[in-house]
């Protein structure tokens, strides 16, 4: 990827996360977040595990079928990322590549616990300000399309909430 290209990415990965701030983020915000993501991922045959989380509690998890345990640490490997840097696990690995290098060659983080790969998104409420409140990752996917996933169905979600 050019250095154009790289920034182009994260510029479009940027508006991303300043366009999609929830209006709230409870327990049932959590669920019906996880079922949209649930659902779509079935139509398509998306052999996906989904994980939404508050701070450090989970409030749903769901794996689909064709999906493992191996998801499952694909997903805390991105979630400790987002954690981390307050930023989509694609973002952050987006930013390293535009310095022309890899989160794995420089982050200095431990490999096993951390992975900037596309698929897991910070959550964030509108009245709470731009602090992350939770994430949501999906993995199972290439990691473009564990992003695009996430992203097309927090479109959804947060046009929902806004009515």
């Amino acid at each position: 990827m050019t250095s154009q290209g790289a920034e182009e990415l994260i510029s479009v990965l940027e508006e991303q996360e300043t366009r999609l701030v929830l209006e709230s983020f409870t327990h049932d915000d959590a669920w019906r977040l996880g079922v949209l993501l649930v659902e779509t991922a079935r139509e398509r045959g998306a052999p996906v595990a989904i994980d939404i989380r508050s701070a450090s509690q989970q409030l749903f998890h769901y794996a689909l079928p064709g999906s493992s345990a191996n998801n499952d640490a694909w997903i805390d490997r991105k979630r400790r990322v987002v954690e981390r840097y307050g930023a989509s696990s694609f973002l952050v690995a987006a930013r390293y590549r535009a310095r022309g290098t890899t989160f794995d060659e420089s982050s200095r983080l431990d490999l096993d616990r951390y992975a900037a790969h596309g698929g897991s998104f910070p959550l964030r409420v509108r009245a709470v300000g731009a602090g992350t409140v939770g994430t949501v990752s999906v993995s199972g996917l290439a990691q473009e399309d564990d992003h695009a996933l996430i992203v097309e169905v927090l479109e959804r979600f947060v046009a929902s909430q806004r009515g």
